[in-house]
């Protein structure tokens, strides 16, 4: 399911001009104010209610919002019941979606034929959202936002850390909750090894790909929308370790970079939406290991590489793009390192970069705008360490954990939705490192 995201409300000149999206239908104004006419146009009939600016509301059917996000997002629940016809709309107040945007909880019912568990987030600078209820099987439809073909992007709800090595390999794992809670060993299902990387595919599942045991590997284990490890598959690819995973084009993943017996390399390999991996892809931009990789933008649908080791340590990054082509080499931005620095999404459309190996074990972070340029070291929280995993949870934020101070380790560190690291949580699950991190559901 592809993560677009709706239309936009333009307005130009002195106010007197409305237009809306793409689709050339044009509402004028006398001056008197563009909300008249834009009422009778595009939401004629409903009840138009007083500026919204709280984090969270409930929807009442036949009614219209101006939904003022300048402060705070705005979580919106619609309600519990209806029938075939309800209408309801939604509309950015001040063209702040973009900054803080609103996310739809369809309370049970279906939103464009999908259940409640999917969470739907609307992110664009002068949005306007018309949803009207059909029936059970679709519920609630977008009949104004662009682009009504699919549900919005939706987050990932859950994650998981995998494989490792514990004092030996490892086949472990350890999911974490909607609410960042790492769970107690699961049983290991396929190969064990480490130096093993995961990305997302298909919007809800997620694959664990190549790594090392006492050769190189390039088997994968699919994980299904419920965090279960599959046994493995047989490899696609050239076998190598140090090799991370992120999403592209919102439902397709990538494993690029990493070392092939003492080589750096920088081929890569997409994954499908169903989760099959491809030949490998020519390699662009130095060829590197023990880098790190993550998801932005609003869209869920590029990627960026950054970091790792050369010859020695970078900072180097190469942006991914929707279609997973992989771009030559954008000068580095914070401190050089290596030694398993790890990358995770946060907010709807940003990532984060963190820990790793500078020269001694590091806790400095590096936030990545959505469009992808990487910021500068923001001063490290919790334990300094290297070879660690992280994953997205909660649709918004993240988690890492894991990894070697010396010594194995499983404590972790949640990331909030405005990327700030919290101090250290104490570990669950065996102490390892070299592990994969990905997020699910």
């Amino acid at each position: 399911m592809s993560g677009i995201i709706g239309s936009k409300l333009n307005i130009r000149g002195s106010g007197r001009v409305a237009k809306l999206g793409t689709d050339g239908q044009v509402l004028t104004s006398s001056g008197a104010g563009v909300q008249a006419n834009y009422e009778d146009a595009a939401g004629g009939g409903l009840d138009w209610q007083a500026v919204e600016t709280g984090s969270t509301m409930t929807a009442v059917a036949g009614e219209g919002y101006w939904i003022d996000t300048t402060s705070n997002a705005c979580t919106i629940t619609l309600p519990s019941s209806a029938s075939n016809g309800d209408e309801i709309m939604f509309a950015d107040y001040d063209r702040t979606w973009g900054t803080n945007g609103i996310e739809i909880d369809s309370n049970g019912l279906n939103y464009q034929g999908q259940d409640d568990t999917f969470t739907v987030e609307y992110a664009t600078d002068g949005q306007a959202l018309h949803i009207v209820y059909s029936d059970a099987t679709n519920g609630w439809i977008p009949i104004l936002d662009e682009d009504v073909s699919d549900v919005p992007f939706k987050g990932n709800s859950e994650g998981i850390f995998a494989y490792g090595y514990a004092g030996s390999y490892s086949s472990l794992s350890n999911k974490v909750s909607s609410a960042g809670v790492v769970a107690t060993d699961v049983t290991g299902v396929g190969t064990a090894r480490y130096d093993v990387y995961g990305t997302e595919y298909g919007t809800d599942k997620a694959i664990i790909a190549y790594g090392y045991t006492s050769t190189n590997q390039n088997m994968s284990n699919l994980v299904t929308n419920a965090g279960v490890v599959g046994d493995d598959v047989t490899g696609v690819g050239t076998a190598r370790h140090g090799t991370p995973g992120a999403v592209y084009g919102s439902d397709k993943g990538i494993f690029a970079f990493g070392q092939i017996t003492g080589t750096n390399t920088n081929l890569s390999n997409k994954v499908s939406n169903v989760g099959v991996v491809a030949t490998d892809t020519a390699g662009v931009g130095t060829a590197r290991s023990y880098l790190a990789a993550c998801e932005y933008s609003a869209d869920k649908d590029k990627a960026i590489y950054a970091y790792g080791y050369t010859t020695g340590m970078v900072s180097m990054s190469n942006l991914v793009s929707n279609t997973g082509v992989v771009a030559t080499d954008t000068t580095g931005v914070g401190t050089a390192r290596e030694g398993g620095p790890a990358a995770c999404r946060y907010s709807s459309d940003k990532g984060i970069f963190g820990y790793g190996n500078d020269g001694s074990f590091a806790n400095m972070t590096n936030l990545v705008t959505n469009v992808g340029v990487v910021g500068t070291d923001v001063t490290g929280v919790g334990t300094a360490r290297s070879a660690l995993g992280a994953c997205e949870y909660g649709s918004d934020k993240g988690i890492f954990a894991y990894g070697t101070t010396g010594s194995n380790t499983a404590i972790s560190n949640l990331v909030s939705n405005a990327g700030v690291v919290a101090t250290d949580v104490t570990g669950v699950g065996t102490v390892r490192r070299g592990l994969a991190g990905c997020s699910f559901n």
